[in-house]
């Protein structure tokens, strides 16, 4: 399949490193020149513009930051998009963005899925992000093979938008879990425990979670600066979507909120 990638940032670049090493051939667009530096020494071919990607592909991925950078870029590939082809939208956004989007791919022809990703840059270059997809199951049937470079397992969860149903669930779940911890290690303090050894101990006993080797490390705050905006924003986009959807979300929004308030972020806008 031939494949175009825009979004080459920590968890994106190692991402379609791994799909040029797969045989696959690719095709690279970026907005700064020096981005595509790295990839020089690959099989991978850059094109000038996204429209220019999107005519050399069957699979276009998608792993800028939000929705508006996910729907900026679309607007500049769709006009190079094939009867056939495969938009997979990466980045984690508000179900109702792949939807808008997919209505605009069906005028060209093509289909949207949506395709998120969990586990981070090191994840990625290792094979082993969990890549949580929904859309059209014959879409992703044919990408599969893409995904599964960089991704173990791949799930497909529903029609489109589940993948970011999940996503968005995981996330909140994790930015409560780091409230969760950051309240137990402090606890174990207040006793007279020491941080470093009771951090040892949560993260090998049935406390375990993915954000308590984090906090027990670095504390709550290292996350301040490049996690907690991305946070903020699927936080955010789990309330409207609980608002629209009269559904409850427990515990999980007023918890992460305090994670994010212990990362000095203001309150949450939806």
């Amino acid at each position: 399949m031939r494949v175009g990638f825009i979004g080459l940032g920590s968890q994106g670049g190692p991402m379609a490193r791994r799909i040029v090493e797969a045989g696959h051939e690719t095709t690279l667009w970026a907005r700064r020149e020096a981005t595509l530096e790295p990839y020089r020494d690959t099989d991978a071919n850059f094109a000038a513009s996204p429209a220019e990607l999107a005519a050399a592909a069957d699979l276009v991925c998608l792993c800028v930051v939000n929705d508006a950078d996910v729907e900026e870029v679309f607007a500049a590939l769709a006009p190079g998009l094939s009867a056939g082809a495969i938009v997979a939208i990466q980045s984690t956004v508000h179900p109702g963005t792949c939807t808008r989007l997919a209505e605009a791919a069906a005028t060209h022809g093509a289909t949207v899925i949506d395709a998120p990703v969990s586990g981070g840059g090191h994840m990625a270059a290792e094979g082993r992000l969990l890549v949580m997809t929904g859309g059209d199951p014959d879409a992703y049937e044919r990408a599969r093979p893409v995904f599964a470079t960089y991704g173990d397992p791949v799930v497909h969860l529903g029609p489109l938008g589940s993948g970011q149903l999940a996503k968005l669930v995981n996330n909140v779940l994790f930015t409560a879990h780091l409230t969760l911890a950051d309240d137990a290690l402090a606890l174990g303090g207040a006793w007279g425990l020491d941080r470093a050894a009771l951090g040892q101990v949560l993260t090998g006993g049935s406390a375990q979670s993915y954000a308590l080797p984090i906090v027990a490390g670095m504390g709550i705050e290292a996350l301040q600066a490049v996690a907690a905006p991305l946070l903020r924003k699927d936080v955010d986009i789990v309330t409207a979507l609980a608002t629209e959807t009269d559904a409850s979300t427990g515990a999980l929004v007023d918890t992460a909120d305090r994670a994010l308030t212990r990362m000095r972020l203001p309150p949450r806008t939806a």
